[in-house]
């Protein structure tokens, strides 16, 4: 190994995969939610991270949208 490397004279090119990164959020997930993925990925051997990250992916990849609507509260027999 040398002890310098002169880095000036190197031709370099950009990280193909730098717009691939994984970028570092905080998100507040749900104890269950957690628990959830947590067993899967004892079970998988994959990280917890790494399932939630596909598991959105694949919603991505598949343009899935959350099927979520209120209900009237007079329906429910509220006031």
């Amino acid at each position: 190994m040398k002890s310098e490397y002169a880095f000036s004279q190197m031709k370099s090119r950009k990280n193909p995969y730098a717009a691939k990164l994984k970028r570092p959020v905080t998100i507040r997930l749900g104890e269950d939610v957690l628990d959830y993925f947590k067993a899967m990925a004892e079970e998988t051997h994959i990280p917890y991270q790494s399932l939630i990250n596909l598991y959105l992916r694949d919603c991505v990849v598949h343009q899935r949208k959350l099927d979520l609507f209120w209900q009237d509260e007079q329906a429910e027999g509220g006031a």
